[in-house]
């Protein structure tokens, strides 16, 4: 080859090379780009939590449109990558090989179910992929694989189920506790909570504990068994159907007397809206108050506005959560820096400390604290919202 061919392919090659550096990011990081940052999420859009994950995506997308449409953060747009698992866990876990894998995301946000989420954790964990917020407060969410690549969307259904049940043993004067359940990490929590509120106060009796098909919606005959049992304290933990189902079997059978406690995964407003009130002075261990409740509050107003205006409905809690958890996400993005990674991100994370502008919740984390919402609030349903009747403050991780 003569000389001149032969430095005409030198600089051929060169040229090349140069053309691809300008198409990388300058960060080594997997799923960040120039222009964007790729993260994924599975949810359950068809199966029984379907209420909680629909309305929860259109409140992040909300905030992420909005982002993305000023120019992103530090000018890199977020795209959002979302799977269906129809609440089954094998479809969780194909969704998390293929959003890891495959999309290469950068982290897993925001996906649902217990379960679910701990299938994934081991796929996500061989290529760096930190788990934020997913929707379950599980405990362990925080408690399974590397704490570092850990963040909880709030203390975990044992804490503000335990802590609910105690505060109305307190101001209710209960003694007798049953507990409806189905049989899945989320669940089980549920019941833990139950057994150990009545082991640890001779006041309080666990009398009956049942578990329960996550599809179940037939109740007649077990709430017949705990109404015979003179339960005075029904802990569910159980869909939000299956939810409304149970309270409407109370209310049919004329059942007075019971005061019925719902976990964060039943803080929705197909709950505290039920046909015909069938809910209403249902009791519920939440991470935030119901968004309907903090209508005269300028920045609440402007986010119901808005959700209104794209979707043609009023917000619910779970939409309120999802626009939270990306204002969160965003602001540790932001913190991180253009140089982003794994490790500025959690870094950026583990310094949050502000009050949420929607919800007005104090946001704080550190590096033994991944929680982003680490208080309890006892809210009961009147005339179709969950109103907040008191606040237990977060005393340790």
């Amino acid at each position: 080859m003569k000389l001149s061919s032969m430095l005409l392919l030198i600089l051929l090659a060169l040229a090349l090379t140069g053309c691809g550096d300008r198409d990388d990011d300058v960060s080594a990081a997997r799923g960040v780009t120039d222009t964007e940052i790729r993260l994924g999420g599975a949810h359950d859009l068809s199966g029984v939590f379907a209420a909680v994950s629909n309305p929860a995506l259109r409140g992040a997308n909300l905030y992420l449109d909005e982002i993305n449409e000023a120019g992103g953060v530090h000018g890199r747009r977020i795209r959002y990558i979302v799977e269906d698992h129809g609440y089954q866990v094998p479809r969780a876990t194909q969704a998390a090989n293929k959003l890891v894998t495959r999309d290469e995301i950068f982290a897993m946000f925001m996906t649902l179910g217990t379960p679910h989420n701990l299938a994934s954790f081991p796929i996500m964990d061989r290529h760096d992929v930190p788990s934020l917020f997913p929707l379950t407060p599980a405990r362990p969410m925080l408690e399974t694989g590397d704490f570092s690549r850990r963040f909880s969307i709030s203390a975990s259904y044992y804490h503000n189920v335990r802590n609910a049940i105690e505060w109305l043993v307190e101001h209710k004067g209960l003694e007798r506790l049953c507990v409806m359940y189905i049989p899945s990490d989320f669940g089980e929590e549920i019941h833990q909570a139950a057994r150990d509120a009545a082991a640890d106060d001779e006041r309080l009796t666990l009398v009956s504990a049942t578990s329960h098909r996550p599809d179940e919606t037939g109740f007649s005959g077990t709430l017949s068994r705990k109404r015979s049992n003179e339960c005075e304290l029904l802990a569910l933990g159980l869909a939000v159907r299956a939810t409304v189902a149970v309270a409407s079997g109370v209310r049919d059978m004329d059942w007075d007397g019971v005061e019925l406690l719902a976990s964060t995964a039943a803080f929705h407003s197909a709950v505290s809206g039920a046909p015909g009130g069938a809910t209403e002075g249902m009791w519920a261990a939440s991470a935030g108050p119901d968004i309907q409740t903090l209508r005269d509050e300028p920045e609440s107003a402007a986010f119901i506005e808005a959700y209104r205006e794209a979707h043609d409905r009023d917000p619910d809690a779970m939409a309120q959560i999802g626009y939270s958890m990306a204002y969160a996400l965003v602001r540790a993005l932001e913190i991180a820096g253009r140089e982003l990674t794994v490790d500025g991100l959690v870094e950026a994370l583990e310094s949050l400390d502000y009050i949420d502008p929607i919800s007005g919740v104090h946001v704080r984390m550190g590096p033994d604290d991944h929680m982003l919402l680490g208080d309890t609030w006892i809210t009961r349903v009147h005339d179709g919202v969950w109103e907040t009747r008191a606040v237990i403050e977060q005393t340790s991780p």
